[in-house]
This record gives structure tokens, sequence and C-alpha cells, in this order.
């Protein structure tokens, strides 16, 4: 969680700006969309606290109550005034608001809208879905159809929950095994898309993040993050030269924030599987310091 807020605040001030140069380094000095203050995340990940919220309020997020929970937390962040969100899910919690907010009501809502524009595929559920991981480290299937169920409350296209499924069993893999792989959640995919995602995997781990952009469909923000973690050097592990494998959470957030686009987002889904993998001790001081929302 705090790798994927410490992604979203870095990522902030350039989210649809110019793409960053070879030596800029981009910093947590807010700006962006909000306008946020610095060290302030975003709407990526005010809506994974709402998820996490309820699962450590709740038995099972696969229960139709406890994605009641998320639901109304959801709505209730957007009566709030939330700083900013992404046009999908703004039209599908307007939707829902003001009536009894249940999981059903919702799922409905995203489902009219696919079937108004054909087009359900942005990244809004993917950057939220890391608290799902944490709630079922000890079943992957479980997981797997939790990812999908708080997935489908806002984004009805398969392809989301897909890619919520995947990216939840590379954090999960992280904490268990220190492992950074998407290959665990591909036997949880319906055997017809799994080719597919094959494909697109591979193409990120053969291509620059900033080749994924724009990035605003959930397969390219996907690829986009993936390309950054999968990409970006793991340093050596040499204390007395200074150099810590752990590094790599900075560097690849780096390289997820200079990929341009979707800045934030992009680099919030892949802050909060680095931070699976390193840890929060990987964060570096002047971050952790300045992260707040």
């Amino acid at each position: 969680m705090l790798g994927a807020a410490c992604g979203d605040a870095l990522g902030v001030p350039y989210e649809f700006q110019p793409r960053l140069g070879t030596d800029d380094v981009p910093a947590m000095v807010g700006g962006g969309l909000g306008p946020y203050a610095p060290g302030e995340y975003s709407d990526d990940t005010q809506m994974a606290v709402c998820v996490a919220t309820a699962a450590v309020s709740v038995p099972d997020l696969r229960a139709e109550e406890s994605l009641d929970q998320v639901a109304a937390r959801f709505l209730q962040w957007k009566a709030d005034g939330a700083s900013d969100i992404g046009v999908q899910t703004s039209q599908v919690l307007s939707a829902t608001r003001g009536l009894k907010a249940s999981a059903a009501l919702m799922r409905r809502r995203a489902a009219e809208l696919h079937g108004r524009t054909g087009r359900s595929t942005g990244n809004g559920s993917l950057m939220r879905t890391a608290p799902v991981a944490l709630a079922f480290l000890s079943d992957p299937v479980a997981m797997a159809q939790a990812a999908r169920a708080v997935s489908d409350l806002t984004h009805h296209d398969p392809l989301a929950g897909d890619a919520c499924v995947l990216w939840c069993a590379a954090i999960r893999e992280a904490v268990l095994t220190g492992e950074l792989t998407l290959s665990a959640g591909l036997e949880v995919l319906p055997s017809e898309r799994r080719d597919q995602w094959v494909q697109w995997i591979g193409e990120a781990a053969d291509r620059e993040p900033h080749h994924f952009t724009p990035n605003g469909f959930v397969v390219r923000a996907l690829q986009a993050a993936w390309s950054a973690v999968i990409r970006t050097p793991v340093p050596d592990q040499a204390p007395e030269r200074g150099s810590f494998a752990a590094h790599h959470l900075r560097d690849a957030l780096v390289a997820a924030v200079k990929a341009g686009n979707d800045t934030d987002t992009v680099a919030a889904i892949a802050g909060s599987l680095l931070g699976a993998r390193w840890g929060a001790s990987a964060v570096p001081l002047e971050w952790h310091r300045a992260v707040h929302g």
C-alpha cells in the first residue's frame, strides 16, 4: 500500500503532461489534476484505501454483503468530494448515487454503461486492486474470484477483471516468495484468453514502458507498469558501495513515471507490486516522509 501511494504521489505532477526527458528526475512536487499538495496521493490510492478498509472489516470480499460495503465506501468517497476520478468510474458511481447502495446495483450500472458504449476497459479497477491480494494470501483461487468481483463493480469488461487477477497474483507471489512474475495468475484466467495475455505480457518484457502509451486502456496500463518493474535492473547488493537491491523500488517507480501519460496510475500499479516485493524499508526516506492523502 505504501509502494502504491508513493508511486501515485510521484506520478501526480506529470499526469497527461509531456513525457519526461532522459535526464529528468520526477519528484513529489504536487500539482497535477487535483491540484494536489506535494506528496499527496490521488484517486488511485484513495480508492485502494476504500477496498482495504472494507477488507479488514468483512470476512470475505467475495460475499455480496462484503461487496456492498466496498460499493458504499466508493459512493461515500465520491460524495465527500473525490479530488479526481476517472471518467468511467465517475459515470458508474454517478448513476448509482442517491439510490440504496448495493453491489448488485453498481454492477448493473457498470453493465449498462458497457452496453451503451461498448467500452469499459479503463485502468480504474486495476489501480485499486492491491488490497485484494493482501486479503487472500492463503488462497489464490479465492483471491482471483475476489479481484474480479471488486473490479466488476465499476468495470464490466472481463479484460479489466483479468488484469486485476494477474496483478493480485503477482503481488501474492512477491509477498510469499520474493519473486516478480505474472505467470502465477495465468492459470486462474479463462482458458480462451490466456494466450492473448501471454503475448501481452511478453510484449511488456521486451519493450520500454513509454512504448505502452496512451495507457488509459487497462492492458496498456498493466504493460507499462510491468515493463517498468521487469526491465529496470535490480542493483547489486553491495552496501560497501552504497548499492542495495531494494533500490529497485525507487528506480522502477521513476521509470514508470517517465513513461508518461497516466503517470500516477501506472506508477501506483507498479508501486503496489514493488512494495510487495521489497517492503516498506525500500521506500526512500524522503518519499516516506512526504507521502500523504
